[in-house]
């Protein structure tokens, strides 16, 4: 059921962010190496700024993978807004236990009537 909420509630796919994390620290690395021999500091400077994006991102996701799928920061800070409150019962009128309102429940015959027999 869509509450409304979904964007703050979100998960994000931590494994391939790991992954993606890592190719781009490769790449950026590569970059800032072949940037500093061909003596292009504009575009070394930038290979460096993603490079410490990537390794930030990396040890980020690997202290969320570490901290569980269940982790809330705080008692204060619900896993999720509750979607719906109970509906409202009906004091006057409650519904039986067995859910039947033809006869009573008894807790002790759950069985089937006296005459008859499970087939």
């Amino acid at each position: 059921m869509r509450t409304g909420n979904e964007p703050s509630t979100a998960r994000s796919p931590l494994r391939m962010r790991l992954w993606l994390s890592i190719w781009g620290t490769a790449w950026a690395t590569f970059g800032l190496i072949a940037f500093l021999v061909a003596e292009r500091p504009g575009w070394a400077a930038a290979c460096g700024v993603l490079l410490l994006i990537t390794v930030t991102d990396f040890f980020l996701v690997i202290r969320r993978m570490r901290q569980g799928s269940r982790y809330q920061p705080g008692r204060d800070v619900p896993p999720y807004d509750p979607e719906d409150p109970a509906p409202p019962h009906d004091a006057e009128n409650p519904a039986p236990p067995g859910g039947r309102e033809d006869r009573p429940h008894d807790p002790g015959n759950d069985g089937p009537p006296s005459g008859e027999r499970g087939r």
